[in-house]
């Protein structure tokens, strides 16, 4: 297998020496909105990690991001309250009974922290003599060196580094190549997590799957989604759309205007449309929600219509979900029931409004018990957990799914068609070949 094999090459966490060691871990904490964590999963899913450290003799320092502190236009960088780390802080303390110590450094007026101070290595003693139970820095994405190019940016690796004896990147989610998920390999022993693990372990099922293979992507843009897509249309045997994207394709198809597609879409999806008149993978679903309006679900301002209905030359409203009849239709009932490996990235309506056709698509797939279903995370995750608490929660211990953690990771694993691909994995790879002769 192309996951397995490689897997190989990947320096893993149990074979780090940690008796004794400063260990710096790289998470996905990125969980916390508005001073709140909006789902804890993908912190308890690196509980494992944290444990194994500990119970192996290493003293651990936690990091990660939190939203998107960094203006993209002017580069100022807020250390805003309401994105800290600190309501992670106090989850863990209580779930892990332990004291966890978060440092303190100056932010300066949009430019972010500077770097890490000397103040840190008191904190650092008191770790090594067992006074606190761990060390949870700032959002990596209030120092200037996290996403900046150049020397500032290896300055904060290197100060990363000198924190810590070993690295371990347990953060699958954070896919993009910064100072702490890529950079810093340069300078320590690098490991991957658990976590980190067991997503590439589970993506050799959407990359190598049991067939047959139907996918479920939506999205609300077409063109940040036409790579993974292309590579997702390769491999599947069945491809059901959703959002903006089933709106573009449609458009394309039928050759009608929908409000708020924009012609960028439209020309990306004839691309695909052309494909599939030979491959006819695409399983179109037939009830479609329309609205007049993009405030909310308002009483004579919507109504559902059928895809064989449209006309062509046609301007139609706003398509803002699936009808949950469309998972009634006996094509797609037969098509979701036969196959064999079931993936999701979708959130098939304009939530918060329009939430019909996300909670039937979970509820339909959930009625195959035989297929490996594996759901992309993020959004996905969100409306499948705020939609259906009850199968939600039935199903994280539920051997036929897999719940990946970063949502935007697994598409680019998709895109490059191997999880080996994403640069913080690769560095990982390096590093071994480095540091671990």
């Amino acid at each position: 297998m192309r996951v397995a094999g490689s897997m190989e090459k990947l320096p893993l966490l149990q074979s780090a020496d940690l008796r004794g060691k400063v260990v710096l871990v790289r998470v996905d904490h990125n969980v916390v909105k508005n001073g709140i964590i909006i789902d804890p999963y993908r912190i308890d899913r690196t509980l494992g990690t944290i444990y194994n450290i500990v119970e192996r003799g290493g003293r651990i320092i936690l990091m990660t991001h939190v939203g998107r502190p960094r203006d993209k236009k002017t580069g100022a960088i807020s250390c805003d309250a309401s994105i800290s780390v600190a309501p992670i802080v106090k989850y863990l303390e209580r779930k892990l009974h332990t004291k966890f110590h978060i440092p303190e450094f100056p932010c300066t007026d949009d430019k972010g922290i500077p770097g890490i101070d000397t103040s840190v290595n008191l904190a650092i003693k008191d770790l090594k003599k067992h006074k606190v139970g761990g060390i949870y820095l700032p959002n990596t994405r209030w120092f200037q060196g996290e996403e900046a190019p150049g020397t500032e940016r290896e300055y904060f690796a290197l100060q990363l580094a000198g924190l810590a004896d070993v690295y371990v990147n347990d953060a699958f989610g954070s896919w993009q190549p910064h100072a702490s998920t890529y950079d810093i390999t340069k300078h320590l022993p690098s490991y991957a997590g658990f976590l980190m693990q067991e997503e590439i372990r589970n993506l050799s099922k959407v990359l190598e799957p049991e067939r047959p293979f139907v996918a479920v992507v939506a999205g609300a843009k077409y063109d940040t989604k036409i790579g993974p897509l292309n590579e997702i249309y390769n491999s599947v045997d069945q491809l059901i759309l959703g959002g903006v994207i089933y709106n573009a394709y449609l458009c394309a198809k039928f050759n009608v205007r929908i409000a708020g597609v924009s012609e960028t879409d439209v020309e990306a999806a004839k691309k695909l449309v052309e494909r599939d008149k030979t491959n006819k993978k695409i399983l179109e679903l037939p009830y479609i929600v329309e609205s007049d309006t993009l405030e909310g679900k308002i009483e004579g301002q919507y109504r559902t219509i059928t895809v064989d209905t449209l006309e062509s030359g046609k301007e139609y409203g706003y398509i803002l979900d699936v009808d949950a009849r469309s998972f009634q239709d006996p094509e797609v009932n037969k098509i979701l029931n036969s196959a064999q490996t079931i993936f999701v990235n979708a959130v098939m309506g304009l939530t918060p409004h329009f939430t019909e056709g996300s909670e039937a698509l979970d509820r339909r797939i959930d009625k195959n018990r035989t297929a490996v279903k594996l759901y992309g995370g993020g959004d996905t995750l969100q409306e499948f957990k705020s939609l259906c608490p009850g199968l939600y929660l039935s199903v994280l211990d539920d051997a036929l799914y897999y719940l990946f953690t970063g949502g935007g990771s697994v598409l680019k694993a998709i895109e490059k068609n191997s999880p080996f691909g994403i640069k913080p994995v690769q560095a990982l790879i390096e590093n071994a070949e480095r540091f671990q002769k």
